[in-house]
């Protein structure tokens, strides 16, 4: 039986007995950012065993995609050294909410495994977690499964828990006897031994307790049940191999490496691993970019990427030197396009950035891997167990190298990484970038803001209602230290209040500006000689006023205001009026509803795919960087830049709610994964365009961004773009200036509006025309030339003797211009005037084939600098090199130069020289003649 026949009949088993049949959930978890990849079948219910989804149905069956690289179910290190374990597979699962519990759950698994697929009877035992009573009566009395067939574990093997709090029970799992030559021969081994002898087919949890914070467990009142059982696991049973690599799930993927690697698999137990890794590996990265995951430095692309790397070294292993991985990877899209379209769907973005990344990769490795190979060589030599950290981190940090990669390498070779010692060659790097940056904006350490927040607590933020509020000083920071009072004007200092309607540059806004002031200080009298164009603060008394030019959230929970004494002194306890520039802010807020709209639109035309890497969000402009595998074209940049525009004239309403994280998450809004969420979260959400979750601030209306105008597109990491756009009144000036200029270009071209490109256009096939034209007029100058050169017979230009100056000017043997026979080798040396080098290449070239065996040297001036070009005919390449003798005429004009043996060109910046140096041609000739003779 085909795995594609396993899945459709496990499926549609479930589905006759009123199971509702789902489609599997993505890779990356929906609505769940702290859980990396979807790892078992119960994901996508997660929700509705915990009873916070009510159901449309108690039953539901699934064949779900799961990845295990991470946390406790990390297979990584261990695929393609074991016949069973992958990063990718797929998982086919049963589950009942609330409605059939153990005995409904054993008997499905039992008749499914017995009566459809026919699996002996006698060759299936069971375990069970050992208190579970209930599931033992149920297996050896209902089900008939001899008592000796029946194994009691512990907690470790048979006792499933979400968390260590929450849903939890028992289990029960299903294996087969595969008999004792797949095992390890042992006379005590049974279903409790690790070897492949008996294999785990199907695991039936049986959710029917809750744990609480003290570890008591509290019966549910709907029990559940939640299954699973590994498709490649079951297809390597019913097709009769001991390896799932074996199967017509993954055989097909090694085949297509064997044909490419010109190697066979079962032949080299080396390359038998690294087939196997590839084929693994290659499944997972067609479905993560299929999923939208793109190669990154962190997160989920990161372990794309590692994975994309891994593969490519174990194919430099199997001696495959070029890019592979993307045309190996149509053979996964093929086999598994019926059951997951989207792998078809997305079959040109996981080509393209497997090229990508593999070419990218190719050079890292190959530097990478020489000096590692030579690192552990000396380590060897030396008698050391373990590869120095110091060496490690120079290819971490020079080339990129893969930690986890020199890692392995270095297993492989029977040494280990001295992991403390790559932490602190990390470390002293890291304080050596500290203490080369020099500058006035230096934050003071992180450690004193801690040490503030713990003493003082938390900044209250009021920004989202007001503009304006009186806030207490808790501390200032002068220098980098704390101070209990700050005066005089143009001093620098930092003020943290105990609130503020300030807002802290933080995702991706850039923080508010504005002005500090507060009473009256308690001597009467003068100034402190500050000037006063800011106007007083209070009625007729001159009190403190602070210019407030960035704020920032050094911590989450802190906030602290970077400002310039304009009069006054500061005091800590002080009360002050805080008051953010507006304006500003406004435009500020414009510019971030618009890098919302601008996310939605790129997904929108671009696809799901796309997810937000990074922001700026400034005054009347942004910038959002987010994951693509291409550059956007004209066109599509046109669709997104205008989608955003209708959108702010819909002028739809902002609105922002704060809610509990689940309820957002549920209401489908964005989650960035690696960002850190409380459990209280702003949701903005533009009508049903967009919703995100967001801690910034916001335009009430779509209306207030006014025109948005896109400005640049570009890439700044592999499958990272970059989009620049500005808003309101500076996208308005843009789009002035360029208005400008395109007048002015119209003055000169002397068009109508819109005539400016046909125009253009005309101009330009006419410069192309005289290109040509004068490309032509430069080849027949230079047939003319060629046919002063004389033949072999030693004639030259019809009526001119042997000798003739081809520059044009007087002949004579003197002149340069001349064909001379050096020590039997016929030399010309001359001057062209009017050629640009490749003229002067295709002079020599005809030159060359006209002389039949000879040296040539040709020059000309061209703005302001000499060009040189020397050929040999291939029958003196043994005794002239072209490369050297132009490098030594070169050296007469003050420049330099080689190439070939054949074929060199230089440069020079004497040009009153170029005579005598072509002069001297001769003469270095025959030196180089005579040298080679003696």
């Amino acid at each position: 039986m085909k795995g594609s026949q396993l899945r459709s009949e496990f499926l549609r088993y479930f589905e006759e007995r009123g199971h509702t049949v789902l489609p599997s959930s993505s890779l990356v978890p929906k609505d769940d950012p702290s859980l990396l990849f979807t790892n078992a079948g119960m994901v996508q219910f997660k929700d509705m065993f915990l009873g916070k989804v009510k159901l449309d149905f108690q039953r539901a069956a699934s064949s779900q995609k799961c990845m295990r690289v991470s946390g406790k179910h990390n297979d990584l290190e261990t695929v393609g050294r074991t016949a069973r374990h992958h990063t990718l597979f797929e998982m086919l699962g049963n589950f009942s909410f609330g409605d059939y519990f153990k005995e409904g759950a054993i008997a499905f698994g039992w008749e499914f495994l017995t009566e459809v697929l026919g699996l002996p009877k006698d060759r299936l035992w069971i375990t069970i977690f050992q208190e579970d009573e209930e599931a033992f009566e149920i297996w050896h009395r209902k089900i008939g499964i001899p008592q000796g067939r029946i194994f009691r574990l512990g907690e470790k093997d048979n006792f499933w828990a979400m968390g260590e709090i929450g849903p939890c029970g028992p289990c029960s799992e299903i294996h087969i006897d595969q008999g004792e030559k797949v095992g390890c021969g042992r006379p005590s081994c049974d279903v409790a031994c690790d070897c492949d002898r008996f294999l785990e087919l199907w695991n039936l949890v049986f959710m029917q307790y809750e744990r609480d914070s003290s570890g008591r467990l509290h019966p549910l009142p709907k029990p559940s049940v939640d299954t699973g059982m590994g498709l490649e696991r079951i297809a390597a049973v019913m097709q009769g191999v001991t390896s799932n690599f074996e199967t017509d799930l993954l055989r097909p993927i090694i085949e297509r490496e064997e044909e490419m690697a010109g190697k066979e698999y079962g032949r080299h137990e080396a390359w038998d691993i690294s087939f196997r890794v590839i084929a693994d590996h290659l499944r997972a990265l067609a479905f993560l970019m299929a999923d939208g995951i793109l190669p990154s430095n962190e997160g989920r692309g990161y372990v794309l990427r590692r994975l994309l790397r891994r593969a490519a070294r174990h194919g430099k292993l199997l001696e495959l030197k070029e890019p592979f991985l993307y045309q190996a990877v149509e053979t996964v899209i093929d086999l598994m396009r019926e059951a997951y379209p989207e792998l078809d769907g997305a079959r040109t973005l996981i080509s393209r950035i497997l090229h990508q990344e593999e070419e990218r990769f190719s050079l890292v490795l190959e530097q990478g891997l020489r000096l590692l190979d030579q690192s552990i060589e000396d380590a060897q030599r030396k008698g050391l167990s373990v590869l120095p950290g110091s060496e490690a981190f120079k290819l971490y940090d020079t080339f990129g190298f893969p930690l986890d990669l020199a890692q392995e390498i270095a297993q492989e070779q029977g040494l280990g990484l001295d992991m403390e010692g790559f932490r602190q060659a990390m470390g002293q790097q890291r304080e050596m970038a500290r203490q080369a940056w020099k500058g006035s904006a230096e934050e003071p350490e992180k450690s004193l803001y801690r040490e503030i927040l713990q003493e003082l607590g938390e900044t209250t933020f009021l920004g989202y209602e007001t503009l304006e509020a009186q806030g207490r000083v808790v501390a200032l920071i002068e220098d980098g230290q704390r101070r209990l009072e700050v005066g005089g004007h143009g001093r620098a200092v930092e003020i943290l209040l105990d609130r503020t309607p300030f807002y802290g540059e933080s995702g991706g806004q850039i923080g508010d500006m504005g002005r500090m002031d507060g009473p009256p200080l308690q001597r009467s009298g003068a100034t402190d000689g500050a000037p006063t164009d800011e106007g007083p603060v209070l009625s007729g008394v001159e009190g403190v006023l602070v210019k407030i030019e960035d704020t920032q959230r050094p911590l989450l929970q802190l906030i602290t205001h970077r400002g310039v004494i304009r009069r006054g002194t500061l005091r800590v306890g002080m009360v002050l009026r805080a008051q953010v520039d507006g304006e500003r802010r406004e435009a500020i807020t414009h510019s971030h509803t618009a890098t919302h709209l601008l996310h939605a639109a790129l997904r929108y035309w671009m696809g799901d795919h796309v997810k937000q890497a990074g922001s700026l969000v400034a005054l009347d402009r942004l910038r959002f960087d987010f994951t693509h595998f291409s550059s956007l074209t004209p066109e599509e940049l046109e669709r997104i830049e205008r989608t955003v525009n209708e959108k702010a004239l819909e002028n739809l309403p902002v609105s922002t709610t704060v809610m509990p994280i689940d309820q957002a998450l549920e209401l489908g809004a964005m989650a960035l994964f690696g960002e850190k969420y409380e459990s209280l979260v702003r949701a903005v959400r533009i009508e049903d365009f967009s919703l995100e979750l967001c801690g910034g601030t916001h335009a009430s209306h779509t209306g207030k961004i006014g025109l948005f105008k896109i400005i640049s597109e570009g890439a700044i990491a592999a499958g990272v773009r970059r989009i620049e756009a500005l808003t309101g009144m500076e996208a308005y000036r843009y789009v002035c200036q360029e208005e400008a200029v395109l007048r002015e270009i119209r003055g000169l071209l002397k068009v109508r509006p819109f005539q400016e490109a046909e125009r253009v256009r005309k101009l330009w096939e006419q410069v192309r025309e005289q290109e040509r034209e004068s490309a032509r007029l430069k080849d027949r100058l230079i047939s003319l030339q060629i046919k002063g050169i004389p033949a072999e017979s030693g004639e030259g230009r019809e009526g001119a003797p042997a000798g003739a100056n081809l520059a044009g000017g007087e002949s004579g043997a003197e002149q340069t211009g001349a064909i001379r026979t050096v020590k039997g080798v016929s030399v010309l040396a001359v001057q062209l005037d009017h050629l640009d080098i490749n003229a002067l290449r295709s002079f020599v070239d005809s030159a060359k084939a006209r002389l039949k065996s000879g040296v040539v040297v040709a020059g000309t001036i061209t703005d302001g600098k000499v060009a040189l070009v020397t050929g040999v005919t291939p029958d003196l390449t043994d005794k002239l090199h072209a490369g050297e003798l132009v490098k030594s005429v070169a050296g007469i004009v003050g420049g330099s130069g080689g190439g070939r043996a054949d074929m060199a060109q230089a440069g020079g910046k004497e040009v009153d020289r170029l005579k005598e140096a072509l002069e001297k041609v001769y003469e270095l000739v025959e030196e180089k003649l005579v040298a080679h003779s003696s």
